[in-house]
């Protein structure tokens, strides 16, 4: 149904799609300036998420400093500056609190804010450092865990400041340091003490690496992604446009043979040749409808691709928007294979959508192209949504066209520029705050569902702003 999207019996129904595909995105990317969030926002995001996982790093340090000067102080027995030490502890935690509140008032987080956080930790460890021993202490190690976690946040010229603070902290503590008092007797070979808690710092190093870097990479991994979405987004956008812009100067350019051809016809059905011939007549009959069916059409793309969403827009009802645009396709496509079912239930008033008129189009005459004997259109209401289902007993989707869903030049009938009608239709309804699925039926065929919020159809939604 939806792989045969280019050239179907609608004859026009597609451009048109196109012309009113393009209004919505122009309207879209006027309501980005103030509502998108373009690449600095994510970025700000990020960062949001890396400096929460910094102050669980904090947090995770100051239960590890607690019970490390524990066991030092109470099981091995050397002596500590408690006082001094607990007031550094004291320090992390007033910087934690205050770093949470702070958070809660704040939309973004810049490279700089998290180079001070990062480099507030480097100066508590120094800290700590000086009032046990100095350089050495096995636990100077952990400065690599700071510097590790500013190479991945943040952005060259910082992890470089934050390299020389933690060399010109490692350096003066070589100087300046306050010597641990060791007890007399129990440490005859201090060195193996050192090798054991040089060993202990390395386990806990390698630990703290793996958990937050990786959980760092996710974040940025997330970003990314998000990031490509945008672009994505935008690129697709932009053809919408063009295809838009294509459609709209091919309008203008049929808007004069076809005024001469109306000309000619009201010409001929006044000549006696004609209109003595009845064959003749019931020709030009139906020429003159053909007429003006490629007029209305020509018509619907300039308003289409000229007009804002809900702009010359009627008001109407669900279930009279939709018995409206089911008896204009059965209709233009003289059609009476197509089956209607409406189980919207209580009515609803609504603001009449030309694109989503031209998407419902769509998809009409491509699951008529697929299967010219069956066709189902099937309105019901979920809670707030309104969906629409047009299912056929066609030979349904292939794997692969499921897969690509919504990309552009994805389509099994092999012309050039085919597969175009899907990537409208996903969106336009994107557009309107909707989802597009499509399947295939265990009974054979396929089926296409569109989710649409009520909100955004209804009279003084967002969508008629």
């Amino acid at each position: 149904m939806l792989n045969r999207m280019s050239n179907t019996n609608g004859g026009g129904s597609s451009p048109a799609l196109a012309g009113a595909a393009a209004s919505l995105s122009v309207q879209s990317r006027v309501e980005a300036g103030a509502n998108a969030l373009p690449a600095s926002g994510a970025d700000d995001t990020t960062n949001r998420k890396n400096m929460a996982l910094l102050i669980q790093l904090r947090w995770t340090a100051v239960i590890g400093q607690i019970a490390t000067i524990a066991f030092v102080h109470l099981g091995l027995g050397i002596a500590l500056p408690l006082p001094q030490m607990a007031a550094v502890l004291c320090g992390l935690i007033a910087l934690n609190l205050a770093s949470l509140m702070w958070m809660r008032h704040r939309a973004d987080i810049s490279n700089r804010e998290l180079l001070l956080a990062l480099m507030l930790d480097v100066a508590a460890l120094t800290a700590q450092l000086y009032l046990s021993g100095g350089a050495t202490n096995p636990f100077t190690s952990l400065y690599l865990l700071q510097v590790t976690l500013g190479a991945v946040l943040l952005d060259a010229r910082s992890t470089w400041s934050l390299v020389a603070l933690a060399c010109a902290s490692f350096a003066g503590l070589t100087l300046f340091y306050r010597p641990l008092g060791l007890p007399r007797y129990g440490f005859e070979d201090p060195f193996t003490l050192y090798i054991a808690g040089t060993f202990i710092g390395f386990a806990l190093d390698a630990v703290l690496l793996v958990v937050f870097v990786t959980r760092i990479n996710r974040n940025l991994r997330e970003r990314d992604a998000h990031l490509a979405a945008l672009r994505q987004h935008a690129a697709e956008e932009d053809h919408i446009v063009r295809m838009g812009l294509l459609a709209s100067g091919a309008a203008h350019e049929l808007g004069t043979p076809l005024a001469s051809l109306s000309v000619i016809l009201s010409d001929w059905r006044r000549m006696p040749t004609f209109t003595s011939d009845p064959d003749l007549a019931e020709d030009l009959s139906e020429m003159e409808s053909s007429l003006q069916r490629c007029k209305s059409i020509v018509t619907g793309i300039l308003v289409s691709a000229g007009e804002a969403r809900g702009e010359g827009s009627s008001a109407t009802t669900v279930n009279a928007f939709l018995a409206e645009l089911v008896e204009e396709w059965r209709a233009a496509r003289s059609v009476t294979t197509l089956s209607f079912k409406n189980s919207f239930g209580a009515d609803l008033a609504i603001a009449s959508d030309a694109a989503l008129k031209q998407v419902v189009f769509n998809l009409l005459d491509n699951a008529f192209e697929a299967s010219p004997d069956w066709l189902e259109l099937a309105a019901e209401r979920n809670t707030e949504a309104l969906l629409l289902r047009v299912s056929d007993n066609g030979p349904g989707f292939s794997s692969e066209m499921l897969a690509q869903l919504g990309k552009p030049y994805h389509s099994s009938k092999g012309r050039p520029g085919g597969g175009l009608g899907l990537f409208l239709v996903v969106n336009v309804v994107r557009k309107l705050g909707g989802q597009v699925m499509a399947q295939n039926r265990p009974q054979g065929g396929a089926a296409v569902t569109l989710t649409l919020p009520l909100a955004m159809l209804a009279i003084g939604g967002d969508h008629a702003e």
